[in-house]
């Protein structure tokens, strides 16, 4: 049975590392989140760097530390290069269902509703460096 596990083991340890995880930037460049599996399950993103209007906005909203603020929780595997989740809009105090789509090795297009499906909003991302 430890033969089998050193072999389990060893055959994870191959396993690429997923293109979702890295450093993104959004596409207004006011924030920079870092996107590694959760403790739990699945990727969270975090926040690692934010400009100062982007701060101000989330403080506005109740966001009081806008880095280090996990906006990103719990995104799964929904098909090719798809994961969906929990997104967590700052600048709106907001959590809703989202979508992540990797629609390139260096574009993260992040998909997400509040007030129900109501109010949609769709951000092209960029990776900061290369996979």
């Amino acid at each position: 049975m430890a033969s089998f596990s050193i072999l389990v083991t060893a055959l994870l340890a191959q396993v690429p590392q997923p293109l979702l995880a890295g450093r993104w930037i959004n596409a207004s460049r006011s924030v920079i989140v870092k996107i590694a599996p959760c403790p739990d399950q699945g990727f969270c993103g975090t926040v690692k760097w934010s400009s100062d209007e982007a701060a101000a906005d989330a403080a506005r909203a109740g966001t009081i530390n806008l880095v280090g603020t996990e906006i990103l929780h719990g995104f799964v595997p929904s098909g090719a290069n798809r994961w969906e989740g929990r997104l967590f809009v700052p600048d709106l105090n907001k959590k809703s269902r989202a979508e992540l789509r990797l629609v390139a090795s260096d574009r993260l297009r992040v998909f997400g509703c509040v007030v129900g499906r109501l109010i949609c909003k769709s951000q092209m991302w960029t990776r900061l460096e290369p996979p």
